[in-house]
């Protein structure tokens, strides 16, 4: 096997395991972090690490105003309503179940594009997985399947995971279509950056700083967050990505719910009813009826010409 493979490879493990830890490392770190400051802060750092390397790899930054306002407008879809979501919904909602929660994205990606002019459409099969994957959401929320964490706030978070899953998947829709020409890291770096900062002004600006402390712990966890979660499994997703299938690199999405859960339960004691566990394998039954019923009709594609692919797996990290 040549070096390259084997690399990618192992960037694809460190993906797989680095976003799979960051529901923990969320979880942790907004024990202390207000939720908005903890996701400016990480974004912001996180974009201004990659912004230094993208700058010393030579790739040019977009500067006409068209392009800057819609990395805009995705950044503040994705970093400040897709992530910041989960981290508010960290709050009451274990960090297992924020995963599985999570992993029913792609649904919402079927059905902003479907209901896009010209989009594509849900077929059956795609459909059924949908209905299967919203039946796991149903029996994970229930006195029995969310066990002694069922509560109002639980039930909020869990509501509030899925429109911050609805904002994510609508900004991919819009770097989709919208920003052709624009190569993956600058486009990431930029997006990290403005939603990064643009979160932060609003977190001071209704007063999270002055709730703000830090232990050992929740630093620990921004570090880890915007350390591994943001810079390294990111730029390991693009290398791997560049030497693998684009369809095999998007196994990702099944094994970070399922490291979550088990993270979730053995470091933080996180309670698994029998009905979660059901709920757990329905909800990633239906996403991956889903993902082969949408992959049956399209070949796979390889970097650098798969910018659109990539930003579709990007989906699920976090």
């Amino acid at each position: 096997m040549k070096r390259a493979q084997v690399l990618a490879y192992v960037a694809f493990g460190v993906v797989c395991l680095v976003w799979g830890t960051t529901y923990l490392a969320i979880r942790i770190a907004v024990e202390t972090v207000p939720p908005l400051l903890l996701t400016g802060i990480r974004y912001t750092v996180a974009g201004l690490i990659m912004l230094t390397i993208t700058l010393l790899r030579g790739e040019r930054l977009p500067r006409d105003r068209r392009t800057l306002g819609e990395l805009a407008l995705i950044g503040a879809l994705m970093v400040g309503g897709g992530n910041l979501a989960v981290v508010w919904a960290e709050q009451y909602v274990p960090s297992g179940m924020a995963a599985l929660l999570v992993a029913t994205a792609p649904f919402w990606a079927a059905i902003l594009e479907a209901v896009r002019k010209n989009g594509e459409h849900i077929g059956p099969r795609r459909g059924a997985g949908m209905l299967v994957g919203f039946i796991g959401v149903a029996l994970l929320v229930t006195p029995s399947g969310a066990g002694h964490h069922f509560a109002p706030g639980f039930l909020a978070g869990a509501l509030v995971i899925q429109l911050g899953s609805l904002c994510w998947q609508y900004g991919m829709v819009r770097g989709k279509h919208f920003l052709h020409g624009v190569s993956m890291m600058p486009s990431a770096t930029l997006q990290m950056l403005i939603g990064g900062v643009l979160v932060t002004i609003v977190g001071l600006a209704i007063g999270e700083g002055s709730r703000l402390t830090f232990t050992s712990r929740s630093l620990g966890g921004l570090a880890y967050l915007t350390i591994f979660g943001s810079v390294i499994a990111y730029t390991s997703f693009v290398y791997a990505l560049g030497h693998m299938r684009a369809t095999s690199l998007s196994l990702y999405a099944y094994v970070n719910p399922a490291v979550a859960v088990v993270l979730g339960a053995a470091i933080l004691n996180e309670q698994l009813t029998l009905l979660s566990i059901v709920a757990m394998v329905v909800i990633l039954a239906g996403v991956a009826i889903v993902q082969m019923a949408k992959g049956a009709d399209a070949p796979a594609e390889r970097a650098p010409g798969a910018g659109r692919e990539a930003q579709t797996l990007l989906r699920s990290g976090r």
